[in-house]
């Protein structure tokens, strides 16, 4: 009879292997053992049993030693449960006693059902459902002798469905470990990204004001030394509030656990933003219309699409004014920033990363960003963030 190459469920070798990892090497032997010993007595009382069959004894040392096929079960368990049903027939077929001589098949029906070989589990049964009772009937020329192996037969199936409930178990698990890595994956890309945006931010602001500082510094060092003190104080309070925000972004990455960070920037930080680029030379204005604080995470958010995009109308824009507005419609947090620079290019804000990190940093908290060309030339940055009051103290 042709069995099939490999069960119609996706499992496979590797699969059960992965199932297998971790465990001790000796638990391949504990089926071994378990029905090696367990058949010692039934093997003895056939050996000096004169009035037994004269094959009993020499089936009953064939299924001995077919239990020693159970080490191989984890790499063929198809094979190893035809193999260990064809010796262990004659066994069960002859002997009337205890079915010592079924425990090495009863091992290889589940081992093979838990490792993915159902269908050969389920054809070996079948035949043996057919083979053994014939076997006794001929072998002992007794009708009574069938109902012992249909019995066991039937046994058996009961057997596979501790298999089944093995295997379910495993596969919960292994979903369960898919889930869990991938959660894991998930929150680590996050974090990744967030990071990724944080750090963009700093460094992108903080470089193009000291690049505008010290070019002013430079132009006016001969003239005008005093703007150009002005110049390099204003570099080193935008260095030094870079390194500050830098360690507040990796510090939470130190192997002890320990971050010296500071709080994260908010509303109350634009106006001191909107004065360092004042200083650089850019007509800002700023306005805030909202009647209360937002929360820190909105806060947040609404600081660094400020500061991106000052940053933007500053270094590529070369924009002369940009007008800052903050207000509150219809339950939204709307943020609108306009400059007179160069005007929209559309390949730049789509593929610029400030542009999609002002764009992500909207979304994340179910808002909207939007661009739209400034009237009489420039850029409009829109973003519109739901209204989440900061809390009273």
């Amino acid at each position: 009879m042709p069995f099939p190459a490999r069960d119609e469920t996706p499992s496979d070798p590797r699969a059960s292997a992965w199932a297998d990892r971790g465990r001790p090497r000796g638990s391949r032997w504990f089926p071994v053992v378990v029905a090696a010993f367990l058949q010692v007595p039934g093997l003895l009382f056939a050996l000096f049993d004169t009035s037994a069959h004269p094959f009993t004894a020499a089936a009953m040392l064939v299924a001995f030693l077919s239990s020693g096929l159970l080490a191989l079960g984890r790499s063929r368990p198809g094979a190893v449960v035809v193999a260990i049903a064809a010796l262990c027939t004659p066994a069960i077929a002859l002997t009337t006693g205890p079915p010592a001589a079924a425990l090495p098949l009863a091992f290889a029906v589940v081992g093979a059902v838990v490792r993915g070989a159902r269908v050969w589990a389920w054809w070996t049964l079948a035949g043996f459902a057919v083979v053994a009772p014939l076997a006794a009937f001929l072998l002992t020329e007794r009708p009574t002798s069938m109902i012992r192996p249909l019995i066991l037969a039937l046994f058996l199936c009961l057997l596979l469905g501790v298999g089944e409930a093995i295997r379910n178990r495993r596969e919960r698990y292994r979903e369960l470990s898919r889930t869990l890595a991938a959660r894991r994956e998930s929150a680590a890309e996050a974090e990744r990204l967030r990071i990724a945006r944080e750090l963009h931010d700093v460094l992108a602001h903080s470089l193009s004001q000291i690049s505008v500082q010290a070019g002013v510094g430079l132009h006016l060092f001969d003239s005008r030394p005093e703007k150009s003190r002005e110049a390099l104080e204003a570099i080193k309070t935008t260095s030094g509030q870079a390194l500050e925000e830098v360690r507040g972004v990796l510090g939470f990455l130190r192997s002890d656990g320990y971050a010296d960070r500071s709080p994260e920037p908010d509303l109350s930080r634009i106006p001191v933003l909107v004065e360092t680029y004042r200083r650089a030379g850019l007509d800002v204005t700023y306005a805030n219309d909202l009647a209360h604080g937002a929360s820190a995470a909105t806060g947040h958010a609404l600081y660094r699409i400020v500061q991106e995009s000052l940053t933007n109308a500053g270094r590529h824009a070369q924009a002369r004014r940009v007008d800052i507005a903050i207000a509150e419609r219809d339950g939204w947090y709307v943020l609108t920033v306009a400059d007179d620079g160069r005007g929209r290019s559309d390949d730049a804000l789509t593929e610029g990363k400030g542009m999609l990190g002002m764009r992500e940093r909207a979304e994340l908290l179910g808002g909207r960003f939007t661009t739209r060309p400034t009237a009489g030339g420039g850029l409009t940055v829109e973003a519109q963030l739901p209204a989440r009051p900061a809390e009273a103290a």
